[in-house]
């Protein structure tokens, strides 16, 4: 069974929703979308999900409780189906978000967004029965939290074809949990779709050359009353202020805006948010963003100043970042 087969469970899943008249714009477009791309790994990475081991009957999972999405029990596998495993899931290195564990063979990603997740989850509207979409999703991983929330509809959307493979690697194996990552950013959802009661956008907005019309943009998915969860970074200084690097900002190139927390408040009033609330402000630390052996490359501790890490390698305040909610008029 081909891996791109599940988004068919997608298009019956819409059925039921208000999403149901996107669905043929989608059938014509995400399997195409992923197969005509032209990335020289796609093969590579098909076949790699073919060949992580069939296990029959049904997996223990855990997408609540545990910091990891765990996926099944080491004595599910055969000796040499786990001695196997991870040199077939290094083929989707890098890992940035997770943890995840398959099978007891612990993906140890760059970014511990178990950490975001526990920050903001208390804090924000019940996920139970919720349509939720979630703009750079990345691999899923707080996709597959919102479903352990309760979630009726976890939708993640992320253009980069590596973090769609490592989804569907873990889809794989979980297949009942309403979670599906799209293959398109933002620009390939339609402009307005007012339909959905939580709408994530994590680490996104600095990287939006306006980040008012994101905000829009943003608002444009939630039907009246729904929530915004909006996490990025921020800096200190006076409402008004926002930090426009001159060309990098902790090796990053494509970073225009960081407000102040105080700023941020207000972009979000003036696009008429309402009940704002900021519920978390956090430095992210080296705990938190690091290389690992499923990510071999430069992390945070190579971004910043390493005679002063309370500033980026160019200067700059160091990641902060905060979350914020709002509600749709």
């Amino acid at each position: 069974m081909s891996p791109l087969s599940t988004y068919k469970k997608l298009y019956e899943k819409l059925a039921d929703t208000d999403l149901e008249p996107w669905i043929p714009t989608l059938r014509q477009t995400v399997e195409p979308t992923i197969l005509e791309s032209n990335n020289g790994h796609l093969d590579r990475w098909l076949n790699a999900i073919d060949a992580l081991p069939d296990v029959g009957g049904c997996l223990s999972r855990d997408l609540s409780t545990s910091p990891a999405i765990q996926i099944g029990l080491p004595e599910d596998l055969d000796t040499n189906q786990r001695e196997s495993l991870p040199e077939t899931l290094h083929n989707f290195r890098p890992w940035r978000k997770g943890p995840f564990d398959f099978f007891g063979t612990h993906i140890d990603t760059e970014w511990r967004s178990d950490l975001k997740w526990d920050r903001l989850l208390t804090s924000i509207s019940d996920l139970a029965g919720r349509l939720v979409l979630d703009i750079g999703c990345g691999s899923g991983y707080h996709c597959w939290r919102m479903a352990g929330a309760g979630a009726k509809l976890a939708l993640g959307t992320d253009p980069f074809l590596l973090y769609v493979m490592q989804y569907l690697a873990v889809r794989k194996y979980l297949q009942e949990p309403p979670v599906w990552v799209l293959p398109f950013g933002i620009e390939g959802l339609p402009p307005a779709l007012p339909v959905f009661d939580t709408v994530f956008s994590m680490g996104i907005l600095y990287h939006r050359r306006s980040p008012i019309d994101h905000l829009y943009e943003l608002r444009n998915f939630l039907r009246p009353g729904g929530e915004l969860v909006l996490e990025t970074i921020v800096v200190d200084g006076p409402l008004g202020y926002s930090l426009v690097p001159d060309q990098y900002y902790s090796k990053m190139k494509n970073v225009w805006f960081i407000p102040t927390v105080e700023t941020l408040v207000q972009w979000m009033t003036r696009c008429r948010y309402r009940d704002i609330k900021v519920i978390d402000v956090s430095t992210t630390t080296t705990q938190e963003q690091r290389s690992t052996d499923w990510m071999v490359f430069q992390s945070l501790k190579d971004f910043l100043d390493p005679s002063d890490p309370s500033k980026t390698i160019e200067g700059y305040p160091a990641p902060k970042r905060a979350v914020i909610t709002g509600s749709a008029p």
